[in-house]
């Protein structure tokens, strides 16, 4: 029963909901829409929305972490990741922003942002562990890659990336 496809089963539920009540017809129907939005458990999300960002002359292609679900996920479950491919994590103010690694099998560094694009602070973190990084003070973005990338364009904290997220100063 558990490994019918959904598509399979949605028959099934009409059946069910022409016999059972009205409420159980709209969770029926809803949840097929609610199981297409959510990763599966386990796998990566790789079809977030994307933005191309720039640090000098270096483009970067970042996926958008937006929502709650989004930036839970994050890049957990990756095995491998494109060398001028990261993830955006987009927060509704700034705030000190704290990361782990989780799930995440890439060893990574994540930039933390200010709202002007500036780099505060960098952090390497380590696969697999529960460590937390920081921001040093208040930023609304994140910006994760692979670990290594930052120090070979020789790019640190004071560095300001462009892109549409970020503002003018």
């Amino acid at each position: 029963m558990f490994s019918t496809p959904l598509a399979t089963r949605r028959p099934r539920l009409v059946q069910r909901c022409l016999i059972g009540s009205a409420m159980a017809c709209a969770l029926a129907a809803a949840l097929p829409a609610a199981a297409q939005k959510a990763a599966p458990a386990g796998e990566p999300q790789t079809q977030l929305a994307r933005t191309e960002l720039s640090a000098g002359m270096h483009r970067i292609h970042a996926q958008v972490a937006q929502s709650a679900r989004e930036k839970e996920i994050g890049l957990m479950f990756r095995k491998e990741m494109p060398a001028n491919e990261g993830m955006l994590f987009v927060f509704d103010r700034p705030g000190t922003q704290c990361f782990w690694m989780k799930n995440t099998l890439l060893p990574l560094t994540a930039a933390f942002v200010s709202d002007d694009g500036t780099i505060v602070n960098l952090a390497d973190m380590q696969p697999m562990t529960e460590d937390s990084h920081c921001s040093s003070k208040p930023v609304r973005y994140v910006l994760e890659m692979n670990q290594g990338w930052f120090k070979q364009k020789g790019i640190a904290a004071g560095t300001q990336l462009r892109g549409r997220p970020f503002t003018a100063p």
